[in-house]
């Protein structure tokens, strides 16, 4: 407000407030994903702070990326409009659809390229097993987040875009509603 203006300081807020109701559902994901995999509640908090941190930079680089396109092609604001329309309409008709976190395209990719312990190791992503490397669960439940978090901000960053065009004010607006998230999961899950 004191820096760039009224207009800019309701442009962050109506972001902000947008961001983080779109997040909210982000929780019970996270609550999906750590009872389906059996994350013990002591390395939930890792998994959160390296996964937010995540999301961090992979939504710098969506905005960045966005920014770029929109200022380069107006039109393709009306296809971040169809696909919001459009993933609405696909959550709206899956509401009881079962949910298959192991089927995940990366987990299974992960799986693929690396071995992957059956029981986790402490709060390790990685151990050494016979001289070579292996993930542990805990990293698959991290590329799970990661994954998830990456579908969320395909709809919740262009609902920001619609309110300005601004690469620094959509980015802050997510960044505090996002870093709002894991102090949020704590004390619903408490």
């Amino acid at each position: 407000y004191f820096w760039r203006g009224s207009e800019t300081a309701a442009a962050f807020f109506t972001g902000y407030i947008i961001e983080k109701a779109l997040s909210v559902d982000n929780l019970f994901v996270f609550a999906l994903i750590f009872t389906f995999f059996s994350v013990p509640r002591t390395y939930q908090h890792r998994v959160l702070f390296w996964g937010i941190l995540g999301a961090l930079i992979m939504r710098g680089i969506f905005i960045a990326a966005g920014a770029a396109l929109l200022e380069n092609f107006h039109w393709v604001m009306y296809v971040f409009g169809a696909f919001l329309v459009f993933t609405g309409i696909k959550l709206a008709q899956h509401q009881n659809a079962e949910i298959h976190p192991d089927r995940n395209p990366l987990v299974r990719l992960l799986r693929r390229v690396m071995p992957v312990t059956d029981k986790y190791h402490g709060a390790k992503f990685f151990i050494r097993e016979a001289g070579r490397l292996v993930a542990t669960p805990l990293l698959v439940v991290l590329v799970v987040v990661e994954s998830t978090d990456v579908v969320c901000a395909i709809d919740s960053i262009p609902a920001v875009f619609a309110i300005t065009r601004d690469p620094f004010i959509v980015y802050t607006s997510n960044v505090f509603a996002i870093l709002g998230l894991r102090a949020l999961f704590f004390l619903l899950a408490g």
